[in-house]
């Protein structure tokens, strides 16, 4: 934890664009007493220097998500400023425009994506001196060790791939957000990170999410005998082969007898169709993030996932409940041609240094 993180006369700016990095900013400012404890429907003073701004992106599922914990953020106390980020040609340099006036006044800035261009751009402007970094899932782990081995900011399922027009535009705006980054004479640097984090920078501070803000707010849920399996975006992203992994998935399906399939918000209409039609499954579209879901419940009894972020925070969130969470691993035959050098390691760590879950051979077809 930052030294300063819990200081009075601090106002924090946190810009989030997916709803699992606004769900962590609220992880964080709980965890850090950073205003209220409770909703101000309570009776209780509401939170108090902390503004959240939402960088809303083009995706309806995405913006459907983030609309709802927006409003439960409100719930809380906190301010939060919806910006068009994304909304057209001029819609960045309004945003960004109207945003500088808060960046250079602000003390702290929380962020949820590092690699995210629009907030390497934001950095670039504010003289915060206390900078966090809350999870946006497993790309939080391969952020630490870039930082740690003084590499530049890529995605692990872009590293391997030679830089675009577009990333040698955008090198020196990146290389100087790395250096921002970088803990150094009053700048102070936090991860706010429920993942395993082996490559610690130096001066840079690990403060642990255990979830403590969902689990006061939601459940215990109800849980049905029957399982659920949990989806992926790694077809989406060009890792793993399609037709590979609707198989996969009416294999799991048939062997622990899942009968719902929660889709992740970036997973396509038509393969999810396809799905439907290949496995019986009842396709489920998530309004919140799914470890709200599955706290809220009702969930089944063992919860099926490939690696993914959900393996490291769902025994977190459940903790107390009797759910099972198994992670089925990724054979390398699923991998398409174009998948990064470094996927299959990558994907195999994400498993094998998650916590309280069973742990799945990668299925084969039957």
């Amino acid at each position: 934890m930052s030294p300063r993180a819990g200081s009075a006369g601090l106002h924090t700016l946190a810009f989030v664009e997916s709803p699992v990095q606004l769900l962590n900013v609220l992880e964080w400012a709980h965890a850090h007493t950073l205003g209220t404890q409770s909703p101000p429907d309570r009776g209780l003073p509401s939170g108090t220097g902390l503004t959240l701004v939402v960088l809303s992106p083009n995706d309806p599922m995405t913006r459907g998500q983030l609309r709802r914990m927006a409003e439960l953020a409100r719930d809380e106390g906190y301010e939060v400023r919806w910006e068009e980020a994304r909304g057209g040609t001029t819609a960045p340099f309004h945003t960004i425009a109207g945003l500088a006036p808060l960046l250079r006044r602000a003390s702290r800035v929380v962020m949820g994506d590092p690699f995210s261009r629009y907030v390497q751009l934001l950095l670039t402007i504010t003289r915060a001196q206390d900078l966090v970094v809350v999870d946006d899932g497993t790309a939080t782990m391969e952020f630490v060790s870039q930082l740690a081995r003084g590499e530049r900011l890529v995605r692990w399922h872009r590293k391997g791939g030679r830089p675009s027009p577009r990333d040698l535009l955008f090198a020196p705006v990146s290389s100087r957000a790395r250096h921002r980054l970088t803990p150094g004479g009053d700048r102070q640097v936090e991860v706010f990170s429920s993942m395993p984090i082996d490559e610690t920078p130096e001066g840079v501070g690990v403060s642990a999410n255990d979830f403590s803000w969902t689990r006061a707010r939601f459940g215990p849920p109800r849980i049905t005998k029957g399982s659920d399996l949990v989806g992926t975006s790694l077809v989406e992203t060009g890792v793993v082969d399609g037709d590979r992994y609707l198989e996969a998935v009416r294999t799991l399906a048939r062997t622990h007898g899942a009968t719902r399939y929660f889709a992740h918000r970036r997973e396509s209409s038509d393969k999810l169709h396809r799905l439907v039609q290949e496995t019986g499954l009842e396709v489920v579209r998530p309004d919140l993030p799914l470890e709200l879901i599955a706290r809220r419940g009702p969930i089944g009894r063992t919860i099926l996932s490939f690696p993914s972020t959900v393996v490291h925070t769902l025994p977190l969130a459940l903790a107390g409940t009797d759910v099972k969470v198994a992670v089925c691993d990724i054979d390398p035959t699923w991998l398409t041609a174009n998948a990064s050098p470094r996927a299959q390691g990558f994907l195999s760590g994400v498993t094998g240094t998650a916590r309280d879950v069973h742990r799945l051979s990668a299925v084969t077809s039957v």
